[in-house]
Parts: C-alpha cells; structure tokens; sequence
C-alpha cells in the first residue's frame, strides 16, 4: 500500500464518511507563525491545523538541535487534539512539496497510525478543482492511544558511528553540504562520512514523487539499495524524515538524526568535513 494518496482518493474518502482525519501541516522556517495563517486562507473542508514547531517538534537547548523530538505524551495530545480517533487513517499535508508533512508521517507511523501523505498537498487539492474552507476547525477530542515513538530515530553518537556499518545522506542542498554556505547554523559543512543526496531530486515539479525505478536508481548511485543500512539527516531533522518517507515508499527501510546538522553544529568537539567528498 502507498504511503501518498491523491487529492482524487482522499475526495473519496471524505465523500463517503471513512473514519479519516486531515491534518493541515503547512510551515516556514524563515516564519514559522506564518503556517496558521496560510491555512486560514484556504485549507482542505475539515482539516485541523498541527503545528510542526510546538505538537511535532519541542524545544530545548540549541545543542539538541532546532526541532528535537516531542515525547510520545505530547505528542498523543496533539493527536487527540486533531481530532484522531482509534482506527483512524491520518493524511498530513502541507503546500511544500510534502517537506513538513513527512514529518507527522514519520512521527505518527511510529507510533502505530496508518498515516498518509497528500501528494501534490494543498496545490494538488485546488489544481483538481475542489473547494478550501477558511474556518479553524476544532474537533471533538479523540480517544487514540499512540505508541511509544523515538525508536526509528538516530542520537548524535549513532549518526557519528554510522558511516561505518551503512549510509548516511545528508539530504541539504548541495552548497549546504559542501559547507560553501550556512545561513542557519554556526558552523559550515556536513558529518564526516555522509553522502549527499537532496531530497527534492525524488520529485517532480509539482511535489510529487517520480516513478519507483528513477528513484531507487537514484539511491542506488549512493549506495542505497534494499538490505542496507540507511539513515539521513538534514538542517534539522524535518527534510530528512521525507528522505525516510520517499524510501519507505520504494520499499526501503530508513532511520532519521532529527538532531541533524544544527545539533552537530552546537556541539563542541564534533568533527566537519567540507567539499563534495563524504570525507
């Protein structure tokens, strides 16, 4: 079964009353208040808004990264909050490319949900035609009882030791990995052994993933194929749980740093490589 479903499907669905709850999972990092007022202009009928910064996300100090992850307790608030109740089927989506909706994917397939992702997102759901809703919706409270979370999850000492015995990508933007730039972290340049590969290469123009041959044909050429060990990283840990969604989909197994690479650039000691080489 897919882990994307199309804005036909999920019309679908809502259209014959399946017990399916749509989150709206829209953020910026340049402004990330700026999720809630974009799915005010226009959301999926029946969507509830999830905020990546404070239901998927917690904060702490800057040597755990931007976005550590919440504690399954918090997280099984949110969850009850949107409205999910047990038996649910939980689509996420958002309007970038799928980025910050892998990340409710990621984090609710942990704990026990069937989760979906909408392919396309928001874009996809207008370009067919069917309508938006501006209210805020505010679902009766749900009943379900998540799954302790966390365990498909690498910590800094993991991720350094993972070059080793597997691949680790480095999902960034290729100037990001060869340390030419950082607009966000202190420090320039990617874990020493990491492979880069962006997760956007997996998609076409408008956000949807390419046929399953080009993309394992494209992890192939980093060395990722079936049986292997995976794991992926990126700025802070958000881009990097599409990576793992884009392989689960072709049927590879992935782990995720979610501390990426704004917790190795907190913290002293940890060693850069820079260049276009894992190094």
């Amino acid at each position: 079964m897919s882990d994307f479903v199309s804005a036909v499907e999920l019309d679908d669905l809502l259209t014959r009353g399946a017990p399916v709850r749509v989150i709206d999972v829209r953020w910026r990092l340049d402004r990330p208040e700026a999720g809630h007022d974009d799915y005010l202009t226009g959301h999926i009928p029946g969507a509830v808004f999830a905020s990546l910064d404070t239901e998927l996300s917690t904060h702490g100090e800057p040597s755990e990264g931007r976005h550590p992850l919440p504690s399954t307790a918090v997280l099984q608030v949110a969850a009850r909050r949107w409205g999910v109740r047990t038996g649910d089927t939980v689509v996420a989506y958002d309007d970038a490319k799928g980025i910050s909706a892998a990340r409710a994917w990621w984090l609710l397939r942990q704990a026990g949900i069937d989760v979906r992702v909408l392919a396309g997102g928001i874009r996809g759901w207008r370009a067919e035609g069917f309508e938006v809703a501006t209210d805020d919706v505010l679902p009766e409270e749900g009943d379900v009882v998540l799954g302790e979370i966390g365990g498909d999850a690498l910590t800094i000492d993991e991720a350094a030791a993972f070059p080793a015995s597997g691949v680790l990508l480095d999902v960034r933007a290729p100037e990001r990995y060869r340390g030419e730039t950082e607009p966000l972290d202190p420090v320039a340049g990617h874990i020493p052994g990491a492979r880069n590969l962006p997760t956007l290469l997996h998609l076409d123009a408008e956000g949807r993933i390419l046929d399953p041959e080009t993309v394992r044909e494209t992890f192939a050429g980093v060395g990722v194929t079936p049986g292997a060990a995976v794991a992926a990283y990126c700025g802070s840990g958000v881009t990097a749980a599409h990576t793992a969604l884009i392989l689960h989909e072709v049927g590879i197994e992935a782990k995720v740093f979610p501390g990426s690479w704004s917790q190795w650039s907190n913290t002293p000691g940890r060693p850069v490589a820079t260049g276009d080489q894992p190094g």
